[in-house]
């Protein structure tokens, strides 16, 4: 007789884009992996059957621009990171990745102290100025962006890092002959080059030096990603209301618009009326910090949801959470409830009523959708269950639960 399955989820909607999964099948856990996806598995075929009906059963989320390299008090510098373990698995976040915090000068430190000890998935990108967002002032120094140092960084950890993070450079002051417009750019694009991975920018316009439709027709590559698409600054929208053919033309050659919400990148002015014509993000991120997590990001579920409200259909929502972002970072082994991958699953209740989803620009969206998290499996523990569905009743708890502890002892 075959051995027992770990965890049987029974009953639930599963949601499964990349194997093109939308029903009511159940999903089986073994050694840490996804065994069996199909419909009617016993429950007597399991060690712990779990009801999930009327949930949704998704792999693992996937929030591909987060900050989570937190420093010791006291280390002389600051930054506004989160607690992975601590924040993520709420959301049903399985994997992350942080989006250049560090350039190669921390990047050791980041490794050992925050990827190494996390449950959380943790990959990353390298910021391709020396000191990152932790010394922020190498982000406007174009002496402290070392392609070749970056890129080594990237080739040393293929397995984790995923590619380099341009971002914040000389968004005001004028011009020099140390400040070109696009060093922060052209420098991130020559180590992509060189290691071979993508390249993530946050960018500000200014035309005419530097003008938003020349990075993504021109500087960006196919593959690489543009987060923040939808922040105040970026010419999105046309006068009547539609979108710039220029947008379209980028995402035909291959450039990957990323949400990345943050505390001053998501606007409902751009990104509702783009999806109303049809251009949605082909990834949904937070850009999650301190400075953002009371609002107005708050958590990748609750973005998740303001795209739900939307109009966004919950098959799509889950795909720019999962799947999607998985291809974009080389990943192509997360973000599936496939047959031998690692299971990493969320388990979401879609609710109804009227809620309230703010923008950064401190207005405000009501919708009638939001998605909430019930459940979050990584690689085989359930590390969230704050409503106690893989638990009895207390009354029908066993014996152990009963037990008085020796106070002798």
């Amino acid at each position: 007789m075959a051995e027992k399955f770990d965890i049987l989820l029974k009953d639930g909607h599963v949601i499964d884009p990349a194997n093109d999964i939308d029903s009511k099948v159940d999903v089986a856990i073994k050694d840490k992996k996804i065994a069996k996806v199909e419909a009617d598995i016993p429950e007597s075929e399991a060690s712990q059957s779990i009801d999930v009906s009327d949930h949704y059963v998704t792999p693992g989320i996937i929030d591909i621009h987060t900050h989570v390299y937190t420093l010791p008090p006291g280390a002389g510098y600051y930054v506004m990171s989160v607690n992975a373990d601590a924040h993520f698995f709420a959301s049903g976040v399985t994997t992350t990745v942080d989006a250049g915090t560090v350039g190669w000068w921390h990047f050791a430190d980041f490794k050992k102290s925050c990827m190494d000890a996390a449950r959380v998935r943790i990959l990353a990108l390298v910021n391709i100025a020396s000191g990152g967002m932790v010394q922020t002032s190498t982000e406007q120094d174009p002496k402290e962006m070392h392609p070749k140092m970056s890129a080594a960084v990237v080739e040393a950890y293929p397995d984790v890092v995923i590619g380099i993070k341009a971002a914040h450079y000389w968004t005001q002051k004028p011009w020099d002959d140390e400040h070109p417009p696009w060093a922060s750019v052209e420098n991130a694009v020559e180590a992509g080059e060189i290691c071979g991975k993508p390249v993530m920018v946050d960018f500000w316009p200014r035309p005419p030096e530097r003008p938003y439709p020349d990075l993504i027709l021109e500087k960006l590559r196919p593959g690489d990603m543009h987060t923040h698409v939808f922040a105040r600054q970026f010419p999105i929208i046309t006068d009547d209301g539609k979108v710039y053919d220029y947008m379209y033309q980028a995402r035909d050659r291959g450039v990957i618009f990323d949400l990345g919400h943050g505390a001053g990148s998501f606007w409902f002015r751009n990104a509702y009326r783009a999806l109303e014509n049809g251009f949605a993000p082909d990834s949904i991120s937070t850009d999650l910090h301190m400075g953002n997590i009371n609002g107005p990001v708050v958590s990748m579920i609750n973005t998740m949801s303001k795209y739900l409200s939307m109009g966004m259909p919950v098959q799509d929502v889950i795909k720019l959470s999962t799947v999607n972002p998985a291809k974009e970072i080389g990943h192509p082994e997360l973000g599936t409830l496939s047959v031998g991958a690692e299971a990493d699953v969320a388990v979401l209740e879609h609710l109804k009523g009227k809620f309230g989803f703010a923008d950064c620009g401190k207005a405000k969206l009501t919708g009638s959708d939001k998605l909430e998290c019930v459940m979050t499996i990584r690689a085989g523990d359930i590390v969230y269950d704050p409503t106690g569905m893989s638990m009895p009743e207390w009354v029908d708890a066993p014996e152990p639960y009963w037990e008085i502890p020796d106070l002798q002892k």
